[in-house]
């Protein structure tokens, strides 16, 4: 599938000033990963994927849109050349594998349950047998790095549904990130059982990057594309679009 921007929300549109490159295509990996990226949406692409999807328009850039695992897209990304990868979270696991393009929003992650929220890593660590994880995701390496044993960190791939296992108990508390966990719960046949939620109690920044054998100029070009809807205020509003209601604390 080649993608341009479509016309799915107006004021994206209207600020669209690129034109369609007759170059190669530009490979965009990102997982069907709702609210931050989408593939398959009559409303747009997502929370990051709308943001990165005008600056490559803004540039001029025609993309092609892959889908693969998580895991495997994020391996082909960092050893290939000129590959695109959103929403990556700057870990220091992956720092010096990838050429970090820009930013494109702070990621708040928390613990999701059905029971009386944790307010901190050491009381999940305590309480939690089964936490549920998104595979390949920066969420596994903050609970390692905050001391879960592998038998408590229950990696779910791609399609594993989080709602339905939280609901039937196979996992005691789901950590993700919270528009990720809101917006999955809305769309759920659950979303009448009381999610509850931590506080924060992690952040990452969720970039654009490109593999690290990376053009010098594409990373400027979408570097000044996305800091330019940054400044204009375009990042902000196609993000807000898909931010789901809070559930009760």
């Amino acid at each position: 599938m080649f993608v341009v921007p479509k016309p799915l929300r107006l004021l994206a549109a209207l600020l669209i000033v690129g034109t369609t490159s007759a170059n190669e295509p530009i490979k965009l990996y990102m997982p069907d990963a709702p609210p931050l990226t989408l593939h398959h949406y009559v409303g747009g692409h997502g929370m990051v994927g709308d943001v990165v999807l005008t600056a490559l328009a803004r540039i001029g850039k025609l993309t092609h849109i892959v889908a693969e695992p998580w895991p495997r897209a994020q391996i082909r990304v960092a050893k290939g050349k000129d590959m695109l990868i959103i929403p990556l979270s700057r870990t220091p696991e992956r720092e010096n594998i990838y050429t970090w393009i820009a930013p494109i929003m702070e990621l708040e992650r928390a613990f999701f349950s059905l029971d009386e929220p944790v307010t901190s890593f050491a009381q999940a660590r305590q309480r939690y047998r089964r936490v549920g994880v998104g595979m390949g995701t920066a969420q596994v390496g903050i609970l390692q790095r905050e001391g879960f044993s592998n038998e408590q960190i229950v990696q779910l791939k791609l399609g594993e549904n989080p709602a339905h296992l939280l609901s039937l108990g196979r996992i005691d508390a789901w950590f993700t990130g919270i528009p990720e966990a809101l917006y999955i719960w809305e769309a759920s046949a659950y979303r009448e059982q009381n999610l509850r939620q931590s506080p924060s109690l992690a952040s990452t920044g969720l970039y654009l990057a490109c593999s690290r054998d990376c053009d010098a100029q594409l990373v400027e070009q979408l570097r000044n594309a996305i800091n330019q809807l940054e400044h204009e205020g375009v990042s902000l509003l196609l993000r807000q679009a898909y931010l789901p209601l809070q559930p009760d604390p």
